[in-house]
This record gives C-alpha cells, sequence and structure tokens, in this order.
C-alpha cells in the first residue's frame, strides 16, 4: 500500500531524474554553442522545434495537458538560445498582446526591446542590435504607416516563425518573427507572398493565376493602391526565392516574404 512519504519519495525520485536530464541538456547545448558545428548556423531554429514540438505531442499521452508540455519545452528551448550567444529582440505591438506572446515564447528572461513603430524594429535587426523582430501578424484593418511587410527583402529579412505555434483553441492576437536569411524548414511549412498586380485584376483573377502556377494560397489581406494592387497571401508549403513557380506568374512583382511552420491548433488534451 502506497502510504503519502512513499508517493512523495517516488515524486522526489522523479523529480532528481527530470533534473539530471535537464543539467545534461544544457551541457550538451553549451557543448554545441562552444563547437565550430554550431558557430557558422542560426541560433533560432523555429523549423527544428516545430519538428520536436510536432513528434512530442504525438507521442504524448496521460492526464498532463499539451499545452503544458509545449509550455515546459518552450522555456527549455529559450534557454537554450540564450546559452548560445548574445541572443537579444526587438518588438514592435500596441497593447500588451506582443509582449505576451514574446514572454510565452521566449521566457521571461530573453533580452528585448520595445519600439514605436514595426520599420524601427526591423531596423535594429537590420544594423545588428537585434537578433530578431516579433511583429503583430498583418492585419486587413492596419493603418498604411503600420504594414511593415511590403518593406521585407528577404532573404536578407524574412519572416521566419509565427506565434504562437501552439494552441488549444482561438490562439488570439497572432505575431510573426522577422530575422535574417530564409526560415528552416519542419515539413509542414506555410509561406507569405507578396503580389503586385495590375489594379484591374480582381482577387480572384490573382488567386487563380497563383492556381495555374501550383500554389494553393489564401488571401490575407488586398490594398489598392493608385496605380497598383497589393496583395498578401498564405501559401502552402516552404516557396523560397528562386522557386520555378513564381516564375511562371504574369504579375508586375511577386515576391516570398519568409515562411514559418504551420501552427497546431485546437488540441485540448
Amino acid at each position: 500500500m502506497n502510504t503519502l512519504a512513499n508517493v512523495r519519495a517516488e515524486l522526489d525520485a522523479i523529480d532528481d531524474a527530470l533534473h539530471d536530464l535537464l543539467m545534461r541538456r544544457a551541457d550538451v547545448v553549451a557543448g554545441l554553442a562552444a563547437s565550430r558545428v554550431k558557430a557558422s548556423g542560426p541560433t533560432l531554429r523555429p523549423g527544428r522545434e516545430a519538428r520536436i514540438l510536432r513528434r512530442l505531442i504525438g507521442r504524448h499521452s496521460g492526464p498532463l495537458p499539451a499545452a503544458a508540455l509545449v509550455r515546459l519545452w518552450r522555456e527549455m528551448f529559450a534557454t537554450s538560445i540564450r546559452q548560445q550567444n548574445n541572443f537579444s529582440l526587438a518588438y514592435h505591438g500596441v497593447g500588451d498582446a506582443v509582449p505576451k506572446l514574446v514572454a510565452e515564447h521566449f521566457g521571461m528572461g530573453m533580452p528585448s526591446r520595445a519600439f514605436t513603430t514595426p520599420s524601427q524594429a526591423l531596423a535594429a535587426v537590420g544594423n545588428g542590435d537585434a537578433a530578431i523582430a516579433v511583429l503583430p501578424f498583418p492585419n486587413e484593418a492596419d493603418p498604411t504607416e503600420l504594414e511593415w511587410w511590403p518593406a521585407l527583402d528577404a532573404p536578407r529579412l524574412a519572416v521566419v516563425a509565427r506565434l504562437p505555434f501552439f494552441s488549444e483553441g482561438n490562439p488570439g492576437p497572432e505575431a510573426l518573427i522577422v530575422a535574417h536569411g530564409m526560415p528552416d524548414a519542419s515539413d509542414d511549412d506555410r509561406s507569405l507572398l507578396l503580389v503586385e498586380a495590375d489594379p484591374e485584376l480582381s482577387r480572384g483573377a490573382v488567386l487563380q493565376g497563383l492556381a495555374e502556377a501550383g500554389i494553393t494560397a489564401r488571401l490575407l489581406i488586398a490594398r489598392r493602391l493608385p496605380h497598383v494592387s497589393r496583395f498578401l497571401f498564405e501559401a502552402d508549403g516552404l516557396i523560397e526565392p528562386g522557386d520555378g513557380r513564381l516564375a511562371a506568374l504574369n504579375f508586375i512583382n511577386t515576391r516570398p516574404l519568409g515562411a514559418y511552420a504551420t501552427p497546431i491548433r485546437g488540441i485540448s488534451a
């Protein structure tokens, strides 16, 4: 018969085993950070993080909520990032939505700086003052002066992740991470495409053109400007500069702005 003392002793032993594994993991990360293997690669690997979380969620069972599992590993990911170099981030957002997403994704100890405009946050990444920028997910209602996505020049600066990656239901406000270089693939990705077309073309005609080129996409934002129509699409798969399908498009300009691992939504167990 298990007494309370026995149960507590078992929990203490499990805690010690978990602690040993966490220390071992930190040692492995520290060794990787000090090695030449990692020196030339990016610190932030959202595609690899997504693959890890999908694998763990896929094998998960029992009473521990999947959300708790994700929170535990997110904190470990954030700690690993902080171990590897002087990582810091810039962010912009009205209210507390973006700061909350930053804290949930990167932990409370990640060095970060708020900027009053998206362009200032992107400039911080461009000049090396920050490794990444976290910016609100584009919205049709955004004022033109706060639309940061048309200025991206991937792969110099590109979208590499979407926050939150995991949500049990409606995720609420979302954000995108912008960094140097194109994102690493996660095997289930979505890309952002900027399309500039003749103002006489309808949304449907632009979507049809993408489909005929083999690109399945959903319209996020449409802007009718005096001499051009500007569209932001979310497309299935990882589309990078130089993708052959882009050359088949007959628009004024089409370019990928980056990509992110397809978020997990609606898991409550």
